[in-house]
């Protein structure tokens, strides 16, 4: 996206962090509704899954190359508002984000780091389901933000 100042791009980003802190305030109240009903967690990470896999299919190119992955995962909105350091190769897409308007929204709901780190790895879900619709990828998920670091370390390979 291209910004006319620092203004506008600050501007920019702190309203797209607004809204995902949003849906993450929405996904925490969901699921302790839930949980009020007797419901088990598994409904969110189904649900969050199938929209990653809708995502993966109807939102991305398909491609067997991860540095032309990496330009529509890793767009520059994405990169400003998650603060990402990417590093595409041939072989390995590695990102690693330094901020989280989820963790940040949740943060602000609960001090249960157990269950931040436990919405953490639903919301994850949906990067799961994205790489799913990439075949000559495999995804994994190092250390997080909601576990206590100063990072996510998200990963894909080339298969």
């Amino acid at each position: 996206m291209l910004y006319n100042s620092p203004q506008d791009k600050g501007k920019v980003v702190a309203d797209l962090r607004a809204a995902i802190e949003h849906r993450a305030t929405w996904m925490y109240l969901l699921i302790e509704e839930a949980r009020k009903e007797g419901l088990e967690v598994d409904f969110a990470r189904r649900a969050i899954t199938a929209c990653g896999c809708f995502h993966g299919k109807t939102k991305f190119t398909p491609t067997e190359d991860l540095t032309a992955f990496a330009r529509e995962f890793a767009n520059p909105n994405g990169v400003d508002i998650f603060e990402m350091a990417v590093d595409a190769q041939a072989d390995e897409l590695k990102i690693d984000f330094h901020y989280c308007p989820l963790v940040a929204a949740w943060q602000k709901l609960t001090s249960d780091e157990k269950k931040i780190a436990e919405l953490c790895d639903i919301a994850m879900e949906g990067d799961r389901g994205i790489a799913s619709a990439f075949k000559g990828f495999t995804f994994s998920l190092g250390k997080t933000i909601a576990q206590g670091y100063r990072v996510c370390e998200i990963r894909f390979k080339k298969r």
